[in-house]
């Protein structure tokens, strides 16, 4: 018996005949779908064929901005991206047929192993010994990454790196203040710093944009292996030192406040955020003097991430009781923000 449903009309009875015409060596039984993800941004799932098993990436359902969700964007990436940083997923195949499900689509590689979230698996065994291990691994997963040759690996095309953090500034500014629902001075003085203090990147490399715990893929028998990094829908080319910025940012310690974030690492043996800066420097030898301002925009970005959330539940276009609370956490992430920028984080 078939195991998936007709998912918003999805025509998978196309999709399978043209996996099956279109990939070498699939086995014979028939195919089996799993949803992996929900809500507004690019839907995932699972594609299996017995054993085989594969991901398929498609927009979101309903009207999209012209050049969001750039599916085609995201399979190039990968495919040049694999070549030089195994730990990207490899894409096997790209189609536009509307036949299928009426959005351009492509099925990658699934990375094997576990993403972390909300929980570390118990037969992780004890989080004080495992916490360093997956710290460093992160670390140096990230570093790995920023350390590929853009040009050697013919991703010239997927970014424009001069001017890349002045636009990355401007930009999110901008976007906060089109979602504003509170009277927010305490981010207008940020803004105006952001604006005032912009550093000159020193160099240039691949950024993935969202680079953080539960976007890797872990190793279920090795704790802290990383076998896969995900979501490379955001990466482009410019100044890496805004993907450490991001990174830390998302990297909850103990004492926290709400940040509208659920993530593990405020658990003991994990690295806190200066032990997690200190450590990206020693291993990378990167100039380190303008961290605070990559790590407060990294807490500014998120805060407007949740705040374009927030404006559009207190709108009405998105019924759930989860985000009515975000502005609360938005407020808290301008604080800590705030806190950065004042060397009492880093």
């Amino acid at each position: 018996m078939r195991q998936f449903t007709d998912y918003e009309h999805i025509n998978w009875d196309a999709l399978e005949r043209f996996l099956k015409e279109s990939i070498s060596d699939l086995p014979k039984e028939q195919m089996d779908v799993k949803k992996f993800s929900e809500g507004y941004s690019n839907l995932t799932y699972l594609i299996t064929f017995g054993d085989w098993e594969g991901v398929l990436r498609r927009p979101p359902f309903g009207e999209i901005p012209p050049k969001a969700h750039d599916m085609s964007r995201e399979y190039n990436i990968l495919r040049k991206v694999n070549n030089a940083f195994p730990l990207a997923p490899k894409p096997y195949l790209y189609s536009e047929d509307p036949n299928i499900m009426g959005r351009h689509f492509y099925v990658m590689e699934k990375k094997q192993g576990i993403v972390i979230d909300e929980k570390i698996p118990e037969y992780f065994g004890n989080v004080e010994k495992i916490g360093p291990l997956i710290s460093t691994n992160l670390i140096n997963t990230l570093i790995e990454m920023q350390s590929i040759d853009y040009k050697e690996a013919n991703l010239t095309d997927i970014g424009k790196p001069e001017g890349y953090l002045e636009r990355q500034v401007h930009g999110w500014i901008k976007r906060y203040n089109r979602s504003r629902t509170d009277n927010t001075p305490e981010a207008e003085e940020l803004e105006a710093w952001f604006k005032d203090n912009i550093p000159i990147s020193r160099e240039i490399a691949i950024v993935h944009n969202d680079f953080k715990l539960n976007n890797l893929v872990l190793d279920n028998d090795i704790p802290g292996k990383v076998n896969g990094v995900l979501d490379w829908e955001l990466s482009t080319v410019g100044d890496p030192m805004t993907d450490l910025g991001s990174t830390v940012a998302y990297w909850r310690q103990s004492g926290d406040p709400d940040l509208g974030i659920n993530v593990v690492t405020n658990q003991p043996g994990f690295f806190n955020r200066r032990e997690f800066v200190e450590e990206y420097a020693s291993r990378c030898q990167r100039d380190m003097s303008d961290i605070t301002y990559y790590v407060a925009f990294g807490f500014y970005k998120l805060a407007a991430i949740l705040q374009q959330i927030y404006y559009r539940w207190a709108k009405g276009e998105i019924e759930d009781d989860r985000f009515e609370t975000l502005n609360e956490a938005v407020g808290n992430l301008i604080e800590m923000a705030h806190l950065t920028k004042s060397n009492r984080i880093i």
